[in-house]
């Protein structure tokens, strides 16, 4: 039965609605893995046992009589431990909040609970979601589970391992220059960062309110869309929300005929490493076999927007924790203190200058992708590297040199990391496509098509409950070839 974790969400929730299993038999045996491979990668701060399994006796005696929330009535998800979840501790992943209790929970979990998920625990993280490594002081540094001496990306590191390790079906992640996307990337996994506004930022901790996203992160894109459809709609809590009806599930498409997809090179392959290229190439290989066409584009201004980026994330953070700094500032990790340094010596010049650069950048990428379904090119171009290696003063800059995923942050547009292979390494590496605001459902649907083409990733699936966590072996190996 252990296999049944690495079920998708789909299977799974049938499974629960023809009652083969019950909410409580499935939350008691992710509990269960939980106990079994938790202590050795570290993907959460709360374990909320007690909570989850209440939850699921609720869940199973509606299903007893009949009532069924939806796709996941019953299904264990975990939260990112830096959006707030009611009657259990958010810590942000942070000394400061170590012992707060919210009152209520955040948008995006209260729509996931009350669609019948079970939130099983709240996970790890960087601290306060400003770094790429889930390498955290205060709480220990998230292992990677395909080589647990590397790191698992971050910020939202605890939830991708929770995800991958069968510890929960999907999870909720936040993104403000990869954070959803680079840790889905590195665990073989599947991370979403909706458009800007698509799903409320309420009860999350801010990073950056330009910047930031909520999105779901699953094992396949369907479950990931599955969650997103729960966890979108307007709020009026969230100023940057928007009013607007936009469907995300549909039918798996056959091809990709007379889908166009644009691909800068310049950037998308600036310092790639050449193991992670060589499987980027055969994801390329294989979209155009499956008839999409992949063609140049150019993205005029990338450069300057990026660095629009940091000046605007930077500058945000320093103001949204300069009250805590100021009666905390000892209780921060090194490489946070670093980056207060650096966001304090940014004007208020340089700042509205960055915001106008970013809105010229957004207009121009828009007019570029006339025509292009999406952007496509890596998510990850560099392998995790080991954990305890990176020096405080270069953490900063890890989002921009592991991967390629501050492009959409600036652009605001829905972006989808998904496994496209392995390295020589068994280590896992992702491939990102880029849409136009508000086409996230056409992103998805190229993406699951690349994915169900793909039969390594049937592989992957019955796979991950035996090649996870153990010592790799030329067996193992050779299950993914």
């Amino acid at each position: 039965m252990n296999q049944f974790l690495f079920e998708t969400i789909e299977t799974a929730g049938a499974a629960i609605r023809n009652k083969r299993i019950s909410p409580v038999e499935l939350t008691q045996m992710t509990l269960n893995q939980i106990h079994e491979y938790e202590p050795r990668v570290n993907a959460f701060i709360t374990v909320m046992e007690e909570e989850a399994l209440a939850q699921a006796r609720q869940l199973e005696e509606e299903l007893l009589n009949n009532v069924v929330r939806g796709p996941l009535h019953g299904i264990p998800i975990a939260v990112k431990d830096i959006l707030q979840t009611k009657g259990v501790k958010t810590t942000g992943g942070s000394k400061i909040f170590e012992d707060w209790i919210p009152s209520e929970d955040a948008a995006a979990v209260q729509k996931l609970r009350e669609a019948g998920a079970v939130i099983i625990g709240k996970a790890n993280l960087h601290e306060f979601a400003m770094g790429a490594t889930t390498e955290n002081p205060h709480y220990g540094s998230t292992k990677n589970p395909w080589n647990v001496t590397r790191i698992p990306g971050g910020s939202s590191g605890g939830s991708a391992v929770a995800t991958a390790t069968g510890m929960a079906f999907g999870a909720v992640g936040t993104d403000t220059a990869g954070s959803i996307r680079l840790p889905t990337a590195m665990c073989g996994t599947v991370g979403f960062k909706p458009t800007y506004g698509v799903v409320s930022r309420r009860g999350c901790l801010p990073f950056s309110w330009s910047l930031d996203h909520v999105g779901p992160m699953a094992r396949t894109v369907q479950d990931a869309a599955i969650m997103l459809e729960v966890m979108k709609g307007y709020d009026q809590k969230d100023r940057a929300s928007v009013k607007r009806t936009m469907p995300v599930l549909s039918d798996s498409l056959n091809d990709l005929k007379g889908v166009k997809l644009g691909f800068y090179e310049p950037y998308m392959f600036a310092g790639i490493d050449a193991d992670v290229k060589k499987v980027i190439d055969e994801a390329f290989r294989q979209l155009e076999s499956l008839g999409a066409e992949i063609v140049p584009i150019d993205l005029p201004g990338i450069d300057e927007a990026l660095n629009a980026l940091k000046a605007i994330a930077q500058s945000e953070v320093v103001s949204v924790h300069e009250p805590l700094l100021k009666k905390y500032g000892h209780l921060y990790g090194d490489d946070l203190k670093y980056r207060f340094e650096f966001g304090s010596d940014i004007s208020a010049t340089i700042y509205l200058r960055a915001q106008r650069r970013r809105e010229q950048f957004v207009r121009e990428t828009i007019k570029q992708m006339n025509g292009i379904d999406a952007l496509v090119g890596p998510t990850n171009v560099q392998p995790p590297f080991e954990i305890g290696t990176m020096v405080p003063e270069m953490a900063i800059s890890n989002m921009f040199t592991l991967g390629k995923t501050p492009l959409a942050n600036i652009l605001g547009f829905p972006a989808l990391s998904v496994a496209c292979g392995f390295t020589t390494e068994n280590l896992p590496v992702g491939l990102q496509l880029i849409g136009k605001p508000f086409t996230d459902r056409r992103v998805l649907q190229i993406g699951d098509c690349y994915e169900n083409s793909m039969p390594w990733v049937k592989a992957l699936k019955r796979c991950k409950g035996t090649v996870l966590l153990l010592p790799r072996t030329k067996e193992a190996e050779g299950r993914f070839s």
